[in-house]
């Protein structure tokens, strides 16, 4: 079975609450305990989190009073590509996908050496081409996304 990491659903979380920025503190700025309270992930987790999303560039700290986490870009340029590398490194199926020679025992024997790019690549565009503002979207009920859309169009 194929599947992310909890820290890496844990920090799509976060970013999640980090687009909201109307939330916890003005500017944008949240603190790790205001998402912890908002998200139910615990707060040693959240900051974990935190750090290794400031460590790749998608979020800031800003020390302080008001101090707390921003993201780093809008949400529509944020992939979930982007995310899961962030805390899990480069999204590789297998060990010879991501380049590593000599981590496989049957590696020069091997009958779908090079074939695996195949697969990976196309996850590997299925999340690059999801992005946070998508995410977001799809966690607003239809029956509202429709509503505020022809309110919209109305005005």
């Amino acid at each position: 079975m194929l599947r992310l990491s909890k820290l890496t659903d844990y920090a799509v979380v976060v970013m999640m609450r980090l687009a909201d920025s109307d939330r916890c503190t003005a500017e944008g700025v949240q603190t790790s305990p205001c998402i912890a309270a908002a998200t139910g992930v615990p707060e040693p987790t959240v900051a974990k989190v935190l750090k290794a999303l400031a460590t790749s560039g998608l979020v800031t700290s800003q020390r302080g009073a008001r101090g707390g986490y921003r993201l780093t870009r809008p949400v529509e340029t944020v992939t979930i590509a982007d995310v899961i590398a962030a805390i899990d490194g480069p999204i590789a199926l297998t060990a010879c996908v991501d380049g590593h020679q000599g981590s496989c025992d049957v590696e020069s024997l091997c009958a779908v050496k090079g074939r695996w790019d195949l697969v990976n690549d196309a996850i590997h565009a299925a999340l690059t081409s999801i992005t946070l503002a998508e995410m977001r979207e799809a966690s607003i009920p239809p029956a509202f996304r429709v509503h505020t859309a022809h309110a919209t169009s109305a005005a």
